[in-house]
């Protein structure tokens, strides 16, 4: 799995799975449960990954739309 995507904005990273899941994309977003660490305050980002075989595509499909890609 690779990051492709980091942000603290929960409403880019159902956004993002919304898309690349659309295009039969599985991804997996880490550090969900962080807030519990954090105090609800959203200062750590979540990660999104993806196979490293799919890298270049959901990369693609991310930047159609105008999501800034870690990948």
């Amino acid at each position: 799995m690779k990051e492709i995507l980091r942000t603290n904005d929960p409403t880019v990273i159902a956004f993002a799975t919304a898309l690349l899941r659309g295009e039969g994309i599985e991804c997996f977003v880490m550090d969900v449960h962080m807030s519990a660490l954090e105090g609800s305050i959203g200062i750590l980002p979540r990660r999104m990954m993806v196979r490293r075989e799919e890298v270049f595509r959901a990369a693609a499909i991310l930047r159609d739309n105008e999501l800034d890609v870690s990948a």
